[in-house]
C-alpha cells in the first residue's frame, strides 16, 4: 500500500519527538562524553611520546654497545701492535707500529667519548619519560573520575534510552530511505537538533522567520513536503492556536 505524504510527514515527525527525548537524555550528561574522549586521545598522546623515547633509548644503548665492541677490539689491536713491537727490525717498523697503537687509543677514546655522550641523552630521555608519565598518571586519574561520573548518568538514563533507541529503529522502518537520509542530514546540520517542526503563531518552529499564510495553506494539505525557505526544516503542519471564546452576558 501507498504511503500518503501526511503518513510520511507523521512518522517523520513521530522519529523528531524520539530523537529530541534521546538529546534530552544526552544533554543531562552534559560535555563529560566529549571530556572523556579528549582525555583518552591525550593519553593516547602520552603513550605515543613515551613509546618514542623508549625506540630512541633503545637506538643509543645499541650504540654504546657498539662503541663497547669498537673499544674491545681497539685494545686487542693494542695489545697485537704491542707484541710486534718486540720483534721489530729497525726504528721505521717501530715507528710506522707506534702509529697504529696511537690510531687505535684514539678510536678508543672515540668510544668513549660518544658512549658518554650517549648515556647523558639516555638520561635525559629518561628524564622527559618520568615527566609524561607523571602527568599521564594524572590524566588517567581524571578519565576515570569522568568515566565513573559518565557511568552513573548513563546508568540512570540507561533503560529509557535502551526504550527510545528501540522506538527510534522502528519508527525508521515507515519511511523510506532518501527521506530518511535528508532527515538525518538537516538534524545533524541544525544546532537544537531539529529537522522536522510545526509550524506556530505563523512562523517555523526551528528558525522562528515567519511563513506566509498561503505557504501555511500549502502545509496543512500535506500534499507535498515542504521545507522552510529560511532554514531548510521539513515543515510537518501548522499549529494553530485555540481560540476560545468569550460567554455572551
Amino acid at each position: 500500500m501507498e504511503i500518503t505524504i501526511a503518513q510520511k510527514l507523521e512518522a517523520l515527525l513521530k522519529l523528531q519527538q524520539i530523537d529530541s527525548k534521546l538529546d534530552e537524555i544526552k544533554k543531562v550528561r552534559g560535555d563529560l562524553p566529549e571530556e572523556v574522549r579528549d582525555l583518552e586521545d591525550e593519553i593516547a598522546g602520552y603513550e605515543t611520546r613515551i613509546s618514542k623515547f623508549t625506540k630512541e633509548i633503545s637506538t643509543l644503548e645499541e650504540e654504546i654497545s657498539r662503541n663497547k665492541q669498537a673499544k674491545k677490539d681497539s685494545e686487542k689491536l693494542i695489545a697485537k701492535y704491542k707484541d710486534q713491537q718486540m720483534n721489530v727490525r729497525n726504528n721505521r717498523e717501530y715507528d710506522a707500529i707506534s702509529k697504529e697503537i696511537e690510531l687505535q687509543t684514539l678510536e678508543m677514546e672515540l668510544a668513549d667519548k660518544k658512549s658518554n655522550e650517549a648515556n647523558t641523552k639516555i638520561s635525559r630521555k629518561n628524564e622527559e619519560i618520568d615527566g609524561v608519565r607523571s602527568v599521564m598518571d594524572d590524566r588517567k586519574k581524571d578519565l576515570q573520575n569522568k568515566k565513573n561520573e559518565l557511568d552513573q548518568l548513563t546508568k540512570e538514563s540507561q533503560n529509557e534510552e535502551d526504550e527510545l533507541i528501540g522506538e527510534r529503529d522502528q519508527a525508521s522502518t515507515h519511511i523510506e530511505d532518501r527521506l530518511l537520509k535528508s532527515y538525518n542530514k538537516i538534524r545533524s546540520n541544525a544546532i537544537n537538533g531539529l529537522a522536522v517542526v510545526m509550524v506556530r503563531r505563523g512562523a517555523c518552529g526551528g528558525c522562528f522567520n515567519s511563513i506566509p499564510p498561503q505557504r501555511q495553506a500549502e502545509i496543512r494539505e500535506k500534499k507535498k513536503i515542504i521545507v522552510c525557505e529560511h532554514c531548510g526544516r521539513i515543515l510537518a503542519d501548522v499549529d494553530d492556536p485555540v481560540v476560545v471564546e468569550k460567554a455572551r452576558r
